[in-house]
């Protein structure tokens, strides 16, 4: 049997709003994934560290808070530098878009807005994490 793609669901920052993180959270736990929250007000260290002890295949960070340049690039090198390049990561919240291609050119494997849908995001990690 093969195991369910873990999925780390993270709130990096001082964003106090995770509503959206659960709602996502719910939607990939309910198509079959097995999802781990860190809950709010995580470092970057604090996420990479969960990842590893967690051995996930996929990182969702989301953020509200307009730092998503600093806090979503810290984490993908701190992720590089520990050697989990393999990991997919995503990242959804209130992002201009012109900043997704720059959060994509650092790692940064799909941007979700506002509106996107549930199912979309589920669709995409699972076309794009590797195993």
């Amino acid at each position: 049997m093969e195991r369910k793609i873990r999925v780390l669901v993270a709130k990096p920052g001082l964003d106090g709003h995770d509503r959206g993180a659960k709602i996502v959270a719910r939607a990939l736990r309910d198509a079959g994934m097995e999802v781990i929250y860190t809950g709010l007000h995580q470092t970057a260290e604090m996420i990479v560290d969960t990842a590893i002890q967690e051995d996930v295949d996929v990182v969702g960070l989301s953020l509200l808070s307009g730092a998503h340049m600093t806090l979503f690039i810290d984490v993908t090198k701190l992720l590089k530098e520990k050697g989990m390049e393999d990991v997919l990561v995503v990242g959804g919240g209130i992002i201009p878009e012109d900043d997704a291609p720059k959060l994509k050119k650092a790692g940064i494997a799909g941007v979700f807005g506002p509106g996107t849908h549930c199912d979309d995001i589920v669709e995409f990690i699972k076309k794009n994490v590797k195993r």
